[in-house]
């Protein structure tokens, strides 16, 4: 036994270099992937003169996150209902309430009346709210440029070939 560990069986230590791949499995990787893209697209938008200045400053001082993209990424341009949003960006009703709130408090969003049930609200753009996102689009067409130039086009497009189907799957 070494520090308490039974060496035999399940219970053997993992060498140092057997350690290695709980940093560079492909889960992990994915994930520094994608947060470096999402933090490469907020600060495009946080440094694009197109965007309302207030949201702008808001994400140039890192109170808008990738969680707030979610509602970006995924609110239908005719509204959607919260569950809806909820729904398609892997979220809780709940935290997805709360980042409505936000945006709302932004002036991104606006709840509203849904013409198809009166007791139901739908979230859609605010005039703002379509200024960030054409903003969004504009940040993440040279977020992945960049990423194209940094790896090549065509490992590139293996990449997005390659996420494509595992996604799918």
């Amino acid at each position: 036994m070494k520090d308490g560990l039974d060496q035999s069986g399940a219970g053997a230590l993992i060498s140092a270099q057997q350690e290695g791949w709980r940093q560079t499995h492909l889960g992990r990787l994915l994930g520094h992937a994608m947060r470096r893209f999402d933090e490469r697209v907020l600060y495009l938008m946080a440094h694009d003169a197109e965007v309302p200045l207030a949201l702008s400053n808001l994400a140039a001082r890192g109170q808008v996150s990738a969680a707030h993209i979610h509602i970006t990424r995924h609110l239908a341009l005719q509204g959607s209902r919260l569950q809806e949003l909820a729904h398609s960006a892997g979220m809780s009703k709940q935290a997805m309430g709360k980042l409505v709130d936000q945006c709302e408090a932004w002036g991104l969003v606006i709840r509203e009346v849904d013409g198809r049930d009166g007791r139901a609200k739908r979230v859609r753009f605010t005039s703002s709210g379509l200024a960030w996102l054409a903003a969004f689009r504009k940040a993440v067409l040279q977020a992945e440029a960049e990423l194209r130039l940094a790896v090549g086009a065509e490992v590139a497009t293996v990449i997005a070939l390659g996420l494509e189907v595992y996604a799918a799957g």
